[in-house]
């Protein structure tokens, strides 16, 4: 019993639990990561056939496939991966990054994304300790993280995710967990609206669509955790990064200024930085 209580005030298991924890979603996240856009894009596919009244062709695994079914396996050789060959980082080190049956690489992204999960995981463990916020944050961390890739591969920021993050924040205030309802809803109402009102001045200026609508949900839902008073430095963080790294990828690769650039990994990272230090932010700023 007292070693319980020792572990339970115990920042350093608290921060080695939250870690191991990482590491596991992260897994999981990996396989959001590759199949929700593939599940999207089913979806879409059968409502169009089912609109024009044609059949779908059979892919053979359409009809059962999701974030849990089948079992993930190699790419290149359809080997099933066995529990000891999907441990996280763990498992892609004693492979050598290599299929053990064909000897195929492994995606770098796997590791990276379960160590990214992780160090963020024990960030967000860092700043809120032992409390009912962090099981929130880390909710809130672990959502950002699949965004972040998807629109970065995709373009596509998924309702999937956006959606009940949005109505988990607007929850959350009830109890003032982060902020109070009244700010929360504001923040939901004015994050929405503002890119959305920009997205259709910028049509209107310019004959083209400067963003999507996921972006609009997005920043929404961040909204809904952070308040009215952090959208602006959520705004600010990731049109600052956003500029940065594009200009960037300009000039040293070449990038045509013309070819369109997600803004969500911007939104998912800003939103990040905002949940655990906006407010020491804006008080900084306000001195």
């Amino acid at each position: 019993m007292e070693v319980l209580q020792l572990l339970e005030g115990s920042t350093a298991f608290l921060l080695l639990a939250t870690g191991l924890l990482g590491l596991v979603v992260g897994s999981f996240l990996n396989v959001v990561i590759h199949r929700l856009p593939l599940m999207m894009e089913h979806a879409l596919s059968l409502e169009c056939h089912e609109y024009l009244g044609t059949p779908l062709a059979d892919t053979g695994n359409s009809g059962h496939f999701n974030l849990l079914s089948p079992a993930s396996c190699c790419p290149a050789c359809g080997h099933r991966i066995r529990c000891w060959e999907n441990i996280p980082v763990v498992s892609f080190l004693l492979l050598r990054g290599k299929c053990s049956a064909c000897g195929a690489a492994i995606s770098w992204r796997y590791p990276a994304v379960e160590s990214a999960t992780a160090i963020l995981s024990i960030a967000t463990a860092l700043y809120f300790g032992y409390s009912t916020q962090l099981l929130a944050a880390l909710v809130f961390t672990w959502a950002m993280i699949p965004l972040f890739l998807i629109d970065l591969d995709t373009q596509i920021l998924p309702d999937a995710i956006t959606l009940p993050l949005l109505w988990l924040g607007l929850l959350c205030s009830l109890n003032d967990l982060f902020i109070d309802s009244h700010a929360s809803i504001l923040g939901a109402a004015a994050g929405y609206l503002s890119l959305w009102l920009l997205y259709h001045v910028f049509r209107l200026a310019t004959g083209k669509e400067g963003m999507g609508y996921g972006d609009f949900k997005l920043l929404g839902a961040i909204g809904a955790w952070v308040g009215w008073q952090s959208l602006p430095v959520v705004i600010l963080f990731s049109s600052v990064v956003g500029a940065v790294l594009g200009i960037a990828l300009i000039l040293v690769k070449g990038r045509d200024h013309n070819q369109p650039m997600p803004f969500g990994p911007f939104l998912a990272a800003a939103g990040w930085i905002t949940l655990l230090w906006g407010n020491d932010i804006l008080a900084l700023y306000l001195k």
